[in-house]
């Protein structure tokens, strides 16, 4: 994500300022800034702040699969669970 702090701040809808002074830890982000940057990113909340189950960490492969299944009609859904099934038990 090679954003500068103007896009993140435009994106956030806050000055360049307040961006450069949460990364100087001279700020803090409010929750609602914190949300948004998230979705900003394509993260979730508790990644962006450190707070995921140490098993598991989420991939670039992850969010794309995720993104596909979302597109899927339901049918095509169900066979690819099913799909999956199958191969998991190999």
């Amino acid at each position: 994500m090679n954003l500068t702090q103007a896009d993140v701040a435009a994106a956030l809808e806050v000055t360049p300022g307040y961006i450069s002074n949460v990364e100087n830890n001279r700020t803090a982000m409010s929750l609602r800034i914190l949300i948004y940057y998230a979705k900003l990113a394509g993260i979730s909340l508790d990644s962006l702040i450190g707070k995921i189950d140490s098993d598991y960490q989420e991939t670039a492969l992850d969010r794309e699969l995720f993104t596909q299944i979302q597109k899927m009609d339901p049918d095509s859904k169900e066979k690819l669970l099913k799909t999956l099934k199958i191969w998991g038990n190999e």
